[in-house]
């Protein structure tokens, strides 16, 4: 296995991965939801698009065995093993400083379209626009009806998703900074998570 590595509460990280490798991503805590995203290595205008996603599984949440797949509809990841009930959200736009602007936010608020663009700048990279992510862990029930909720995670402490790599990708994930919906619990305090290359 790889190095365990930390992505701090209300921040971002992004790392590149080889065709073939797996990085796991840890619900640390158990309630902390870990935007996610994936763009092809030498061209980030190529990225995984959840609405291809959804298109080509033809589910709302990716089940273990499916494959995410980009805007030009390649296979960029593979979901590999996922210990948690399996509620991860693909509806979501990453929320940024519009968001919590609606949410009676005045001034900035830490958020998860900038944490994507800090981890795209650590590796000498500009982010040009913020894909929809893969929101693991984040629990948006449906109704029969087309209705949505923001819900507090149904994962445990030490839940984990391992995604492989279908050719060379970055992968870049937030701790979900939302403090004022219950997504990451009810207690509001967002932590941190960790992830590793192996």
């Amino acid at each position: 296995m790889g190095t365990i590595q930390t992505i701090p509460a209300r921040d971002g990280r992004a790392t590149r991965l080889a065709a073939g490798q797996r990085i796991r991503i840890i619900n640390t805590h158990g309630e902390q939801v870990v935007d996610t995203w994936a763009f092809c290595d030498g061209n980030i205008a190529e990225y995984m698009a959840m609405d291809a996603t959804r298109a080509f599984n033809l589910r709302m949440s990716p089940k273990v065995g499916d494959f995410l797949l980009t805007n030009r509809r390649r296979k960029i990841l593979l979901l590999e093993d996922d210990t948690t009930p399996g509620n991860h959200d693909t509806q979501m736009a990453a929320c940024d400083r519009w968001r919590y602007h609606l949410l009676g936010v005045e001034g900035y608020h830490d958020n998860c379209a900038d944490n994507l663009i800090g981890g795209l700048s650590s590796l000498g990279l500009e982010a040009t626009h913020v894909p929809s992510p893969l929101n693991l862990f984040m629990n948006i029930p449906w109704t029969q009806e087309g209705g949505l909720s923001f819900d507090p995670p149904v994962s445990r402490p030490g839940d984990y998703v391992v995604l492989r790599a279908e050719f060379d990708c970055i992968v870049a994930m937030s701790a979900c900074p939302q403090d004022i919906l219950p997504i990451n619990g009810r207690s509001g305090n967002p932590t941190e998570a960790h992830f590793e290359v192996f």
